[in-house]
């Protein structure tokens, strides 16, 4: 099959003095937002072109269709099937989900509390997708009286959510459709009333709506409406269940309403203005508003006042240097909370009582995650769940009684072909960075796996938003890691595994040290033997896809190929559009290029898609999907096109569109281990194993036909 070729029709624009040249801009359709609810108005031509792609991706790693089915069935095999949740105990019902070993979508389930062992399922997840390209559940919320059920659905993958309300015993809707909303559902404590963020017509959640259930939705009350383009909002219940908050924020910067939970008509009291740069969130608990917020604490501080005194705030957790101060979790006599720092998260639990507080060790492994959540919706409790996994440690669920100080393990998640993690070894290294930063690097592979530089790397890494990038198990990665691949995490900045300071050192003016955080982690396993110059396969998605871009632009020979899934590659074009759905909302990420002249130079400089230039490449597998709000497809499809033109080799460049899918990609259980299955068998093609493994294969073959 001929490589697709995408026309080129030059198109020219200047900002501030600087002309730019785009051969492929003609694909983004002015009515890209429509296109995300209906594929039908994508431009045919592009359409052709995205599934010529598909159709070259599919013929090039042809050779790996024996090994993406052995993949599937490998990691699936590590899945149990019919796994179920733990019970969450409310007031009348004990709640809980399942998957089936046939199915693809979750089930809830619920039992009366003290009546017998009748179980009741309530939403068959597979009954519901039936006949549907798409399937996404953005909210399930049971009412407080357990007669309602709401829930929101995607059914294009585009993240506009459509509110259901139906009664849970006849399964009758009892209201009217609520369209376009963000898809998160509150009911109000006397079940009168749904509360929910609704979308605009540039898909950003900026309004808060009151349904009185029963109505038609076009009688909804508009209960707060966020004027600033750059701000998103969202409502949320109090601990107590007594306040209603509305938290309206960037990514730096919030604002707080509130609201007595109770009340007829919701009179909205500004908690506190907002100040740029400053952000808070506030619970309710036992006659105290807490305040969790950076304000004069750079990785975060919790504060408390009395509700009837909220300029009467003082310190109560206070801050502590590279130390992300957590949120909280109140119970009727303690505080449970948490605190990261050197990309390792530790829990809290602080007696009401006395003061006095503890760390909760959980488990002896020196890189491993925590975790700690409610068991029942009454707080009087001294018991919560705790639980922990690592990289090589599936995760182990506990009851935590905290007035005895004993924990009674109650699951863990069964890997059904078997797993040993003794079989693993997992690292905590740290690089130096090209100022001298220092970058944590969590590192697993096989006890077996020799440490000489002849194994392949699988490096991930992300570097945005401020997001932190937990040490956690994945069950799938072992089908690599058995395989002599090394995974690695780096905890690059930009995200706040080392406090605030760390993400604020990876963006805006200062992005390009995420990538040579990045360089360096590479570097530095390639200097300590794990592996060797040209055998290391990067891996990012999204804000990680444009730093696989950024990087594999700048030192493209480290690595043997990228898997790239929906890469954010268009970084210069998407800041200058402002119509788009995330553009204003991350000015204080990325900057405003259209604005601000420096902005526009420094993202020019490091933008994927403007800085191909004439090299080789190395093997790239780029994904995307067609019904993206956040990263639109267009991004991914000019920056193969583009790459096509430039690149110098005759390495593997694949495009593969999910044409009924969204940022997450498809939909469903099955789905989503195929879609690894792709990613993993491209890598082992270019790491020369699929060809191993078909040679292994032809060998068994010939010794079974002989017996």
């Amino acid at each position: 099959m001929n490589i697709p070729k995408l026309r080129k029709q030059k198109t020219s624009k200047k900002y501030h003095g600087i002309t730019i040249e785009d051969d492929y801009a003609w694909i983004h359709q002015s009515n890209i937002l429509e296109v995300l609810k209906d594929e039908k108005k994508l431009n045919p031509e592009v359409k052709k072109y995205l599934e010529d792609e598909n159709k070259y991706t599919e013929e090039k790693l042809k050779d790996t269709k024996k090994l993406q089915k052995k993949l599937f069935y490998e990691i699936k095999g590590r899945i149990k099937l019919d796994d179920e949740t733990l019970p969450y105990k409310d007031k009348r019902y004990e709640y809980w989900s399942k998957y089936s070993s046939e199915g693809n979508y979750e089930r809830r389930l619920r039992r009366k509390i003290g009546e017998g062992n009748e179980i009741e399922e309530f939403w068959n997840g597979d009954d519901e997708a039936k006949g549907k390209k798409f399937f996404s559940v953005g909210d399930l919320t049971p009412s407080n009286n357990d007669k309602l059920l709401a829930y929101s659905l995607d059914l294009k993958g585009s993240e506009y959510y459509s509110i259901f309300i139906r009664n849970i015993a006849n399964k009758k809707i009892v209201s009217d459709e609520i369209e376009e909303t963000s898809g998160s559902i509150i009911f109000s404590p006397d079940d009168k009333y749904l509360y929910y963020s609704k979308l605009d017509n540039l898909h950003r959640p900026r309004q808060i709506y009151r349904h009185a259930i029963g109505t038609s939705s076009k009688e909804d009350t508009l209960i707060y409406d966020e004027k600033d383009e750059g701000f998103t909002c969202g409502i949320s219940l109090s601990s107590d269940e007594k306040f209603f908050f509305i938290d309206t924020s960037d990514h730096i910067t919030s604002e707080i309403y509130y609201f007595k939970a109770f009340e007829q008509n919701p009179e909205l009291k500004l908690f506190k203005k907002r100040k740029f740069n400053i952000m808070y969130s506030i619970d309710s608990w036992k006659n105290y508003f807490y305040i969790h917020t950076n304000e004069n604490a750079e990785d975060f501080k919790i504060c408390r006042c009395k509700i009837d005194n909220i300029n009467g705030i003082e310190d109560y957790i206070p801050a502590k240097p590279e130390t992300i101060i957590g949120g909280m979790l109140p119970l009727e006599n303690w505080i449970i909370r948490s605190e990261t720092s050197d990309a390792l998260t530790k829990i809290f639990i602080k007696n009401l009582n006395t003061d006095k507080e503890y760390e909760l060790k959980i488990s002896d492994e020196p890189v491993y995650n925590p975790g700690a959540g409610l068991m029942q919706k009454d707080r009087n409790t001294s018991k919560l769940y705790i639980s922990y996994d690592s990289p090589k440690s599936p995760t182990k669920t506990f009851i935590y009684d905290i007035e005895t100080d004993r924990k009674k393990k109650v699951k863990e998640m069964e890997i059904p072909s078997g797993h040993n993690p003794n079989n693993y070894v997992v690292e905590r290294r740290t690089c130096e960075s090209h100022d001298g930063k220092k970058i944590p690097i969590t590192i697993m592979y096989h006890k077996k796996t020799k440490l000489d530089g002849s194994a392949n790397v699988l490096l991930y890494g992300y570097g945005s938003y401020g997001n932190s990038v937990r040490p956690g198990f994945s069950s799938s990665r072992l089908s690599l890691i058995n395989r002599d691949i090394i995974f690695a995490i780096c905890h690059i900045r930009g995200g706040q595994e080392k406090g605030r300071k760390f993400w604020d050192e990876g963006k805006l003016l200062n992005k390009k040290n995420t990538f040579e955080d990045y360089i360096a982690c590479a570097k530095y396993l390639i200097k300590n033997k794990f592996t060797s110059k040209g055998k290391i396969i990067g891996l990012g998605g999204s804000a990680g896809g444009l730093l696989m871009g950024a990087v594999v632009n700048q030192e493209p020979e480290l690595f043997l190929g990228m898997i790239m899934a929906v890469p954010f590659v268009d970084p210069l074009t998407t800041n200058l559009d402002h119509s788009l759905p995330l553009t204003v909302g991350e000015f204080n990420e990325f900057g405003n290029a259209k604005e601000n002249e420096d902005h526009f130079k420094y993202i020019l400089s490091y933008a994927p898609y403007n800085n191909i230039k004439s090299q080789n490449y190395p093997h790239l597998l780029v994904t995307t999907s067609l019904s993206d709000s956040r990263v639109l497809f267009d991004e991914p499809a000019k920056f193969v096109a583009k790459l096509r033109e430039y690149k110098t080799d005759k390495n593997l460049l694949l495009l593969k569109t999910e044409m009924s899918a969204g940022h997450a990609g498809r939909s469903g259980r099955d789905a989503a281990i195929e879609e690894i299955a792709l990613d993993y068998s491209f890598a082992l093609k270019i790491a020369g194993k699929n060809k191993f493994l078909n040679i292994l294969e032809n060998i068994k073959s010939i010794l079974t036909s002989k017996k």
